[in-house]
């Protein structure tokens, strides 16, 4: 489904329906216009490229087989992101196994930057490593809160859950990194929360 001769751009909704019509490229236009959001939740729901890749494929083979199902009670968007999150907690789930981080290849020779790449990347992998330790529900309920910037009643939406379990995981996870997470707050690497 293209755009129209009147120069209308089909809306999520029309293009997931012409899917199940038989469009055969309604669906295809329907992921290029989100997979950058789809792509970012699954990555830092998972923290590994490939198992995101795994995963965010899982999720679309299901949205592309289940678009007769969705009854429009949701926007399109949230439909997909609860999907993706499903597919994402899914894996985690069957893996129980924790990945490690792979740093970056850089040669000598970089050229200097005013930035501190290194304390970044060293702040980016302790966070990482503080989000894989908290139980998979709290840590898709921060990536979407905290992390993509939706609010509580689109993550609950997303998750399929009350508004107030998305801000109790929230708390209960945002208290854990701030134990796990204390020492980047502190210059002498004292936390200054009590575990």
């Amino acid at each position: 489904m293209s755009i129209g001769d009147d120069g209308h751009e089909p809306t999520d909704a029309e293009l997931l329906r012409a899917h199940v019509a038989g469009d055969a490229y309604a669906f295809e236009t329907l992921v290029k216009r989100h997979r950058d959001r789809l792509w970012a939740v699954a990555l830092r729901t998972m923290r590994d490229p490939d198992d995101a890749a795994d995963a965010l494929q899982d999720a679309l083979i299901s949205a592309f087989r289940a678009a007769g199902s969705f009854r429009a009670e949701s926007a399109v968007t949230t439909w997909l992101h609860r999907i993706v999150v499903n597919a994402c907690l899914d894996r985690i789930r069957r893996r129980r196994a924790r990945p490690t981080v792979a740093l970056a290849d850089e040669g000598p020779g970089e050229p200097a930057d005013a930035r501190d790449e290194m304390g970044e990347r060293d702040t980016a992998l302790a966070v990482t490593a503080a989000l894989a330790e908290l139980p998979p529900e709290q840590r898709a309920a921060i990536v979407l809160v905290d992390i993509q910037g939706y609010s509580v009643a689109e993550s609950a939406a997303t998750l399929g859950v009350a508004e107030g379990t998305i801000k109790s995981r929230c708390a209960r996870g945002r208290a854990r990194l701030a134990i796990l997470l204390g020492q980047l707050r502190n210059s002498d690497g004292s936390t200054a929360v009590a575990p």
